[in-house]
């Protein structure tokens, strides 16, 4: 029989509806039956995604004697770490307070009104990986519940009072230039100058830590900056982490050395990987840059984008339970199979080291494609010209992909976050003028008027589309992605939506005393741990929606003149500026958003000509000059920059006074670079544009 989760909308949970265990989706009535019953409640999280879910599950949740013991003493909830991140996100701490770790499937043991007395994370059946076995947990941890009730409640209690201190991450402090030189310092110290990345193993991408740098080298281009961007950069880039036949990222890497990856991908983690690498590849050229900007891309249109727009949650990294990213790899044999030209073989054994001894442990001939050599060396070894060795990568390359979409794919999770879905629309507009990709804006924009369509009202967006509701990260990531939409199309509709969410937001989710947003809106209410708010700062692994909000706010300060925008920027970031520095890794957004308030920001406005018409640019419709000039400010990289394209009729009480000013100095078309408090003389061709722009960026190598 199947149980309570048969009707489940989540992809996780609707994979644990046919085991024999008694599983209940999070909500109030597991909790009753729980005091009902009076036994302690079984909480699991996990993701679809999840390679160790998946083995958790095949080898005790599927097991009839566990289900069994479990069905009889404990009440089971099932919770998608996706579809509840409020969830997730008060349970990993509370048992990170107790164990030291935390992670995926998260395993906690709750007291019948959901205080946490035990967790941890994967525990095989009968012991083994050096952890205890999950059957003898389970019989130890029922008789703790039974034994010794009153040190289980008070420590349960204990915990909680610890966490509704400690989940409040607000420290407040004055902002400085010499907080952002601090942080990194810190950063530095943490940076694998032989591999790139920061850290030893397990190693994570980290893509706001790069924005941060490139923000940074450009105000002070020292050599050891450029290092850590160009080192971590080329590092994914050419490692097993990317996926080299496909494009995009997996989700981090096992190893030091950025080869042997978990094999799931996920779409925050690609949306910010796809920014970092455009903002490098606007301010160095590097073409390394832009073709994985691109690849980026194909796998988000390939695999992930809904043709009516939205795209997918993740990719799995596996087809079953036993499989561990056999779709991603290749022994040697399957290699010479599928590419079947012993010449292209070669140049792709060389390239990608693929040989008889590849690098997965439980199955050793497996090899992860990794790019190993380069073209030249690899030309002068074989004896050929360098376009020959080329042309014979392109052609085993070609060869490799057509077989892999051949192999059982894994799932593909197609659910619509709001949060990642604004993440990947933001990213797409970004890279629609620096890639020259018109299904990247159009599929974007779509995705957006999506969003926008099925929003419960002009002010607030929900999780998914009629699903859960208040949760701040929704509210920031769309409101970003419609501030980007503006700065693409002009369309002053994506200006005001994002104006909305963020008074709602100030309502909503504010802590008046204390400052800072809560990350659920309202009064707290909820089942377990719920009602105890935090305000998270940390990028964990997702953008701090602290650290978005604060960025949304002085963008709009910076489009609008309002000077509200302002205040309640500087309100927010002076929140969190006691402990920016000291977060290293897990602080670069809110350190980004710092940058907005210590330093300048630059205003790109290009003024729209008259007396055109049916001339449609990639854009919207800005004919000649103006089209040019608007896209080239929307390629340049500068640090807290934002691009304003206005017409010359444009209302005049809706632009702040300094546009106003510029509308009416002549015809058009013109354009004007505004740092801080100065403007530049009107640029009238895109080649004036080009030189003051220019001039902006300090002409940097």
């Amino acid at each position: 029989m199947p149980n309570h989760l048969a009707s489940a909308q989540s992809a996780y949970l609707k994979s644990a509806a046919h085991q024999p265990i008694h599983w209940y989706p999070w909500g109030a009535e597991a909790f009753r039956v729980a005091r009902e019953r009076d036994v302690p409640i079984l909480l699991d999280i996990g993701a679809v995604w999840c390679h160790w879910c998946h083995v958790m599950d095949g080898e005790s949740y599927e097991d009839p004697a566990i289900a069994a013991l479990l069905n009889e003493h404990f009440i089971c909830v099932k919770v998608d770490r996706d579809e509840r991140p409020d969830v997730d996100t008060r349970y990993q701490r509370a048992v990170q307070s107790l164990t030291g770790q935390g992670g995926w499937p998260l395993t906690g043991f709750l007291t019948p009104d959901g205080n946490v007395f035990y967790g941890g994370t994967y525990f095989p059946p009968d012991g083994k990986y050096g952890r205890p076995g999950f059957r003898e947990v389970l019989l130890q941890v029922l008789n703790t519940y039974r034994s010794q009730r009153e040190r289980v409640d008070a420590q349960a209690t204990n915990l909680r009072t610890l966490l509704e201190e400690n989940l409040d991450e607000s420290t407040p402090g004055e902002s400085s230039p010499a907080l952002l030189q601090e942080a990194v310092d810190g950063i530095a110290k943490l940076f694998d100058f032989r591999n790139g990345g920061f850290g030893s193993q397990p190693k994570f991408p980290h893509p706001a830590v790069i924005t941060f740098l490139l923000h940074r080298w450009f105000r002070d281009p020292q050599p050891w900056i450029r290092e850590m961007i160009d080192r971590t950069l080329q590092g994914m880039a050419r490692g097993g982490i990317h996926d080299q036949l496909a494009g995009g990222f997996h989700r981090y890497s096992v190893d030091a050395r950025w080869i042997v990856p978990h094999f799931e991908k996920m779409a925050y983690d690609n949306a910010e990987l796809l920014k970092a690498y455009l903002d490098a590849y606007m301010l160095f050229g590097d073409e390394e840059y832009g073709a994985v900007a691109r690849g980026i891309v194909r796998w988000i249109r390939e695999v992930m984008a809904d043709p009516d727009g939205g795209y997918a949650a993740s990719q799995d990294a596996d087809v079953g339970l036993h499989d561990d990213g056999g779709y991603f790899t290749w022994t040697l044999e399957e290699a010479r199979e599928a590419i079947g030209d012993e010449d292209a073989l070669a140049v792709a054994s060389a390239y990608y080291d693929i040989g008889t001894a590849g690098e997965m442990d439980h199955d050793p001939a497996k090899n992860v494609l990794f790019i190993a050599d380069n073209i030249h060396a690899i030309a002068t070894r074989l004896r050929r010209a360098p376009a020959e060795v080329s042309s014979l990568l392109d052609l085993a390359e070609e060869k490799l992909h057509a077989t892999r979409v051949r192999r059982p794919a894994p799932y593909v999770d197609r659910t619509r976050y709001t949060n990642w879905n604004a993440m990947l629309a933001s990213a797409l507009l970004r890279a629609a003028p620096v890639l020259d990709d018109l299904w990247a804006e159009a599929h974007a924009l779509t995705t957006l008027r999506r969003i926008r369509s099925e929003s419960p009202g002009p002010d607030a967006v929900d999780h998914t589309a009629g699903g859960l509701a208040g949760l701040l990260d929704d509210q920031v990531q769309v409101a970003q992605a419609a501030l980007d939409a503006h700065e693409l199309t002009g369309d002053a509709s994506w200006l005001g939506w994002a104006q909305a969410i963020m008074d709602r937001v100030w309502r909503d989710y504010l802590d008046a005393d204390r400052g800072g947003l809560f990350d659920t809106a309202s009064s707290p209410a909820g089942e377990g741990l719920l009602p105890t708010r935090t305000k998270p700062m940390q990028d964990a692994p997702t953008p701090s929606a602290n650290g978005v909000a604060a960025l949304v706010l002085a963008r709009l300060f910076e489009l609008t003149g309002n000077s509200k925008w302002q205040s309640r920027h500087h309100e927010l970031v002076a929140a969190f500026s006691g402990r920016a520095k000291d977060l290293g890794l897990h602080g670069a957004t809110l350190l980004l958003a710092i940058d907005w308030r210590v330093n300048p920001a630059t205003r790109l406005v290009v003024v729209e000509e008259t007396g055109r018409t049916g001339k449609t640019g990639r854009t919207g419709a800005l004919p000649g000059e103006s089209e040019r000039m608007h896209r080239r400010a929307l390629v340049t990289f500068l640090p807290r920059r934002v691009v304003r394209r206005v017409r010359v009729d444009s209302d005049p009480g809706a632009l702040p006074p300094e546009i106003r000013g510029m509308v009416s100095a002549g015809p058009g078309p013109r354009a004007f670079a505004c740092a801080g408090a100065t403007c530049s003389a009107p640029a009238t061709t895109d080649e004036e544009w080009r030189a003051t722009l220019a001039g902006l960026q300090g002409l940097r190598d």
